[in-house]
């Protein structure tokens, strides 16, 4: 790979989320400091909304990583779960005992006793579901019922919603209305900004272990966003194929040349133009080392 060549400990621009990457950009700081304020309220669901690949994952467990230790979290990455089979996940999470083949009563109830005794501790608990969008209609209204488990004071039980903008439209249906009126909080995350997007990519390659001058011109930069939109998983995908391409010409800034290359090679990336040289050289390229492409794909 690129990383003595370019003085590197790690890799920067890996798509698996990595808190210690997490960029606190206006908006990412907004949307965590809205989650840190709905959790110390203690009422009611919260919603985070965004595109694909906009970071709500890392968002996520950047949240979950900034909790105290007052609080105890759950985390179901994939909540495309009948009711159910989500209860045991929850239980699973919270370590609730639960005898061999419980049905959904017993497995409710279990749960509700590890929150009694949690509560007595002085603990909140947080469920995060990640790729909410995904949940079925009944499991969503098995999600409401789950909050109505409250003591005089406060509910033991907090949800956090993580999912793309289908989520909205979910929630708007009728069958589940009570759930919607019940969202106390709600951010929409969008992508970086053209200025944000270059300090981004300076943040990864420093945390990463960069300290030599500008890695990516500016053309580079405006073709970065041109092609990606501002979207950090396609700025990550993009920035590792230009870091490669420049690479394996032995060059050490990259150009606009690199990133117009690496997005003709990305199908979700927008079409910037190309001259057809520069596209057979990165073909050439995909081809040397598509170990390190597909990664990415």
């Amino acid at each position: 790979m690129y990383k003595t060549h370019f003085g590197l400990r790690e890799l920067p621009f890996g798509i698996t989320p990595d808190t210690s990457f997490f960029f606190a950009c206006s908006n990412y700081q907004e949307a965590l400091n809205t989650l840190l304020i709905a959790a110390k309220n203690g009422e009611g669901f919260i919603k985070i909304t965004g595109e694909v690949g906009v970071g709500k994952t890392l968002l996520c467990r950047k949240f979950m990583a900034t909790l105290d230790k007052g609080f105890v979290t759950a985390y179901i990455p994939n909540p495309f779960l009948e009711p159910r089979t989500l209860m045991l996940a929850l239980a699973e999470e919270l370590e609730a005992p639960l005898e061999k083949d419980a049905d959904q009563y017993q497995i409710l109830k279990a749960i509700n006793h590890r929150l009694l005794v949690l509560a007595r501790e002085g603990k909140r608990v947080l469920l995060c579901l990640d790729e909410a969008q995904a949940m079925p209609l009944e499991t969503l209204e098995a999600l409401r019922l789950l909050t109505n488990l409250e003591t005089e004071k406060r509910k033991l039980l907090q949800i956090v919603m993580f999912g793309q903008p289908e989520l909205d439209r979910k929630l708007q249906q009728e069958a589940i209305r009570q759930l919607n009126q019940r969202i106390t909080f709600h951010y929409h995350l969008g992508p970086l900004t053209k200025d944000d997007m270059a300090f981004y990519i300076s943040h990864r390659l420093s945390v990463a272990g960069f300290t030599g001058s500008r890695l990516f011109n500016t053309g580079a930069v405006n073709a970065m966003y041109s092609a990606s939109g501002g979207i950090p998983r396609l700025v990550n995908i993009l920035s590792h194929k230009a870091m490669m391409l420049t690479f394996g010409e032995g060059k050490q800034q990259i150009s606009a040349r690199h990133v117009r290359a690496a997005a003709a090679d990305t199908g979700a990336a927008k079409s910037i133009g190309l001259p057809w040289s520069w596209l057979g050289a990165a073909i050439f390229l995909a081809a040397g080392t598509s170990a390190g492409w597909a990664y990415f794909k």
